[in-house]
Parts: structure tokens; C-alpha cells; sequence
């Protein structure tokens, strides 16, 4: 799998950008150390009062104490915050992705070694789960949460229990496949009890798709985690967050346009990133795929000892 990763330079870059991002939040308060500069200190001296706050000089304040400039209204740093929002968004993201997988692993395994009805309960629920309008109850969810609760665990916690459905479906189809096959009906024979031909026969068999789907979940709770901030029931004030630098950029857009595309960019970098990274992943962990797209991009090509002339298919 990792040479087939290492010969797809669009997966080498992906991986490059986020094992830089990820370095870069790590190191959050480093970095912030070496620019001389903290997420919440205010810098009044930095913004025009009577434009409303609109940072002074060009590019949104960028100078050598603040490298990406201040923020509107505040002059707090908008480097150390940027750092810190990816420390969030990241954060959020994998521990949800961690939540779904969890869950979905254990309910679709249940599901396909289950008997009838234990599978046909355990697939409505699931059903019910993937069919529930997931953003919607996770505003609702995390409106009434008391205030005093962690907002990122919060976060984690809702997008995680609501979002595992696709999970335990894939899981279910795949052991209902592979319990099909010769080398778990031997491991019956020989005596294996149900749990433990899930855990050393069906899981490793499993570890494909379920990596797979969890690299294409990231980035989708990337954007969920961002929209929630956005809409104001995620990250609270003080903590930065893109989604909620994003959200107070609304009325800043035209005055100070660097406000809206630094956390919007590495948004959009990012997600990017993980999306190309995880179409990497599943193609370099079912190589048959890859052949059948070069066969038939080959196929799909006459060669040129098979062209006939037109003065010959003319007549």
C-alpha cells in the first residue's frame, strides 16, 4: 500500500500539506513564542477606531510582529489564532472520525453475525441514523449542553453519535460477505467461537474499507465542525476557530478581505487535502480498482494497428 501511495504525486503532496499542517498546530504555542504574540491579547493601538476597527496598513496589518496581520475589531493576532482554530478543527475531526468508527464497526459487526433478528433490529436503527437530518440535531444538541461543558469533547461527542450509520453499513455488507468464505467457515470448524472469528478473522478483513471510509469522513467533519462555529452553537469565544473566524468575517468582508480568505483558504486547503489523500488510500488498498480504470482507459483507446483507413471503410 505505501509504494502504491509514494507513486501518486497528487497523494505525496496531500500528505506533505497536512503532515505540515498538523506540525503547525502541534507547535501552536512555539510558533506563537517566536512571533512574540498570543491567540487573546488585544492590540487597540492596531485598528483605525473611526473605521470601525479596521486594521491599519495594507493586507489586513500583516508587519514583522503580526505575519498575517490582526484581526478587525480586536487586533488580536490572526497567525496565532489561525494555528490554534487548526488545533480545534483537527482535534474535532479525528476524535468524531474516531467515535463513528468505533460504533459503526461494532454495530455492523453485530448486524452481520447476528441472528435474523438482531440484524434486522440493529439495520433499522442503523437506517434511522443515517436517515436523521444530522446538522440539524447537532445544533439542537449542542444549544442546550450547559455552557460550562468542553465544547470540542461536546463536538466530538455529537458528530461522532449521530454520524456512524454509513460506517456500520459498510461494515455489515462486508461481513456478510466474508463470513461466506472458506477461511471463516474453517475457523468455525476448528472450534472458534463467534467474537473471536470477528476479532482475528473478519477485523483484519475489515481494515480495508473501514480505513478507507474513515479517511473520507475527515474531511467532512472538517466541514461540519466549521459550519456549527459558523453558526455559532460550536466553539465559543475566546477559543478560535475557523468556522467562527469565518462567521465574524461577515461584515468584515469588504473592509478587510485577508479576514475571510486566510481561514476560508486553509479551509478549503485542507479538506482538499484529506479528500485527495483518502481516493489515494482507497485505490492504493484495492489495487483491482486502478486496473480495471487503466484497462478500460486503454480499452476506451483504438490502437493504431486496429484503425482502419477511410478509403476502406468507405467501401
Amino acid at each position: 500500500m505505501w509504494r502504491r501511495l509514494r507513486g501518486r504525486p497528487a497523494a505525496v503532496v496531500a500528505a506533505g500539506v497536512l503532515a505540515l499542517l498538523v506540525a503547525m498546530a502541534l507547535a501552536a504555542p512555539l510558533l506563537a513564542a517566536v512571533e512574540g504574540q498570543d491567540a487573546n491579547s488585544y492590540h487597540d493601538a492596531l485598528v483605525d477606531s473611526a473605521r470601525g476597527g479596521v486594521p491599519l496598513g495594507s493586507f489586513g496589518g500583516v508587519s514583522g510582529d503580526h505575519w498575517l496581520g490582526v484581526e478587525p475589531g480586536t487586533g488580536r493576532d490572526l497567525f496565532v489564532r489561525l494555528l490554534y482554530g487548526a488545533r480545534i478543527s483537527l482535534l474535532v475531526a479525528v476524535g468524531a472520525t474516531v467515535v463513528q468508527v468505533v460504533i459503526g464497526v461494532a454495530v455492523g459487526l453485530a448486524a452481520g453475525l447476528g441472528n435474523r433478528l438482531l440484524d434486522s433490529f440493529l439495520s433499522r436503527v442503523t437506517d434511522v441514523m443515517v436517515a436523521l437530518p444530522m446538522l440539524v440535531l447537532a445544533i439542537a444538541l449542542t444549544a442546550v449542553v450547559p455552557a460550562g461543558f468542553p465544547r470540542p469533547l461536546l463536538l466530538i461527542l455529537v458528530i461522532g453519535l449521530l454520524n456512524w450509520g454509513g460506517t456500520s453499513r459498510i461494515v455489515r455488507a462486508q461481513t456478510l460477505t466474508l463470513k461466506q468464505l472458506d477461511f471463516v467457515a474453517a475457523a468455525r470448524l476448528g472450534g472458534s467461537g463467534r467474537w473471536r472469528v470477528a476479532r482475528r478473522e473478519l477485523l483484519p478483513s475489515l481494515a480495508a474499507p473501514v480505513i478507507t471510509y474513515a479517511a473520507i469522513l475527515l474531511p467532512s467533519n472538517i466541514v461540519i465542525e466549521a459550519s456549527l462555529s459558523f453558526l455559532g452553537v460550536g466553539v465559543k469565544p475566546p477559543t478560535p476557530s475557523w468556522g467562527q473566524m469565518l462567521s465574524t468575517a461577515q461584515t468584515w468582508f469588504r473592509a478587510d478581505p485577508m479576514y475571510v480568505l486566510l481561514p476560508a483558504g486553509l479551509l478549503f486547503v485542507t479538506v482538499l487535502a484529506f479528500t485527495v489523500l483518502g481516493d489515494a488510500v482507497r485505490t492504493a488498498l484495492d489495487p483491482r480498482e486502478a486496473s480495471r480504470l487503466r484497462i478500460g482507459t486503454r480499452a476506451s483507446r483504438p490502437s493504431r494497428k486496429t484503425r482502419t483507413p477511410i478509403g476502406d471503410s468507405a467501401s
